[in-house]
């Protein structure tokens, strides 16, 4: 079996990192991808020389030895076969309410299914042109859409952001100046895992964030990789600028018109305003699903915030493995598109001397298998209630999309890993959906919070009179923070002044009240800490929640 690719996420940011652990396991092409080539099925030989006519020696050109396919039809065939019983039973052993499953062989659509319901408790099936929030796997879609721009000569990906963005700012004058599209977009800038994700949670828009981000700290510029989101969508925002158009309109004028992706958006509101669209689904404690989040992506669209169905999902996936080309139709430069699956930085060490490395390239985990060839693939997810996956193995022309209702729990890898499993072996040799389930709940393991607050001291320290903590705070990057007390307890209101988020404060210990976490990010219980001065007044309070890169504290205006 090709081993499990590098994660292309770090630890969790928490679902935008959640697919990223899975790089180094060994087991699954999904996220493994490695260089593409103008023909990515053939390998060369070293080149041969042959005496001119002065005694010196030239170069011929390289001989190409074709490299036989993995698969032949039937074995194609076969898993195409399974692939209903698969699903079936990931949807019946998980309960993940609604899934659409696609395959592209050869340049045509094999396979394209619905499964399950759009919104649990309600009759709307899934068919394949229900709409779903695809989460990360807007990274490759982006990553398409400036490779236009690129070969139409509109931008290079060498050109710097600021030179298409003079906003564009991160906390080093040398890295504000010299950060490339190419570095922004494939997590080098510096800019660690999440930044900017937290602003999003909070309700803060795109314009917001990206003008605050330059208080994040950086580490090393180009030899350190961070899955950052807001990083990669101030790549994409620069590329957009040179056009003069936002990336939003940008996105239907030079891809999803012209591919006939009719269904696809980044804007959120497009998604909201389809009736057949899978509501997003996230699974409680007692193992029930429900559809009680929306998930508004907008501030991170190219990044995070499309949206589309299985069969414009399958027209994109023709076009990656068509090099730009579809139905006959050129909608992308070939080669600027190649660049977006060449190695661009490797996410992490192996997990072991015996594991391969991966990589990630433009918006793509990029990694060989076995036999030498490569893969490229994306998962996204978003814990509030989608997880999405698309896979490729170029040289065998072979694709397949999966799109879920559910949060991230490994079911849509699982099926594509089961998928190839079953065309290589003739049947599924490894519990994938067990293995990659258990993958994903040690992520979420490794983000519970460093203290406990739901367990306090046995005997808590007394707090002040709540009065000693009531005022407005003022933070450069989340803006001002208010306290305030009603009917003897305390609560505390953040976020954008047009719409504020209060969070009721709860005693733990001394001067320390805990806090419930919001969004995306959210991981329970957090602690408010606050600094009380000589007068018995609190100067300053610290959100360890929010605090992650020295970020979160208030003080008193």
């Amino acid at each position: 079996m090709p081993a499990l690719a590098a994660p292309h996420h770090p630890a969790l940011a928490r679902i935008s990192a959640i697919t990223l652990a899975l790089a180094g396991l060994s087991a699954a092409w999904l996220l493994q991808p490695a260089v593409a080539t103008a023909e990515p099925s053939k390998q060369q030989e070293a080149p041969a020389a042959e005496a001119d006519e002065t005694g010196g020696k030239k170069l011929l050109e390289a001989p190409v030895v074709p490299v036989p396919p993995l698969f032949t039809e039937a074995d194609i065939d076969r898993a195409k076969e399974a692939l209903p019983g698969i699903v079936e039973k990931a949807m019946e052993r998980t309960g993940v309410p609604g899934i659409a499953v696609g395959v592209v062989y050869k340049d045509k659509v094999i396979f394209a299914e619905g499964f399950g319901v759009r919104e649990v408790g309600k009759d709307g099936k899934v068919d394949p042109d229900t709409v779903f929030q695809l989460a990360s796997v807007s990274k490759p879609i982006a990553s398409t859409i400036v490779a236009k721009l690129v070969g139409d000569e509109l931008v290079g990906w060498h050109d710097t952001a600021r030179s298409h963005n003079p906003a564009f700012a991160l906390s080093d004058p040398y890295v504000t100046a010299n950060a490339t599209i190419a570095d922004l977009m494939s997590h080098r800038s510096g800019l660690q895992t999440g930044s900017g994700d937290l602003l999003e949670d909070l309700g803060f828009d795109r314009a917001y964030i990206l003008s605050h981000i330059d208080q994040q700290p950086l580490d090393p510029f180009r030899a350190t990789y961070h899955y950052s989101n807001f990083g990669y969508t101030a790549g994409a925002v620069a590329a957009a600028a040179a056009t003069d158009m936002q990336w939003e309109d940008l996105a239907e004028e030079v891809l999803f018109e012209p591919a006939g992706m009719k269904t696809a958006s980044y804007r959120h509101a497009d998604f909201l305003a389809d009736e057949d669209r899978a509501h997003i689904h996230h699974r409680f404690p007692d193992n029930r699903w429900e559809a009680v989040y929306d998930r508004d992506p907008d501030a991170e669209a190219p990044a995070g915030g499309a949206s589309a169905s299985l069969n414009d999902m399958l027209r994109f996936a023709r076009l990656q493995l068509g090099q730009g080309t579809l139905d006959g139709k050129k909608i992308v430069d070939a080669d600027a598109l190649a660049a977006t699956h060449v190695p661009q930085m490797i996410p992490g060490a192996p997990s072991s001397p015996a594991a391969r490395v991966s990589f990630y390239g433009f918006g793509w985990n990029v990694s060989y298998d076995d036999e030498g060839r490569f893969r490229l693939g994306h998962s996204g997810a978003f814990e509030l209630g989608t997880a999405t996956n698309i896979s490729f193995m170029p040289g065998e022309d072979l694709g397949i999309v999966v799109l879920t209702n559910g949060m991230p729990i490994g079911v849509a890898e699982a099926i594509g890993a089961s998928f190839l499993d079953v065309a290589q072996n003739g049947k599924v040799t490894v519990d994938w959906v067990g293995f990659l389930g258990h993958v994903f709940d040690q992520m979420r393991a490794a983000e519970a919070p460093k203290i406990d607050y739901t367990k306090a001291p046995a005997v808590p320290a007394p707090a002040q009179k709540l009065s000693s903590y009531t005022g407005r705070y003022a933070n450069g990057y989340y803006g001002p923070l208010t306290v305030t007390e009603t009917k003897g307890a305390l609560s505390m209101t953040m976020g954008p002044l047009d719409a504020p988020t209060t969070f009721a404060l709860t005693h733990f210990d001394g001067d320390t009240f805990s806090f419930e976490t919001i969004g995306e990010n959210a991981n329970g219980l957090a602690g408010a800490i606050f600094t009380l001065g000589e007068d018995g007044q609190a100067t300053r309070v610290v959100l360890d929640y929010y605090d992650r890169t020295g970020l979160g504290t208030f003080v008193r205006n």
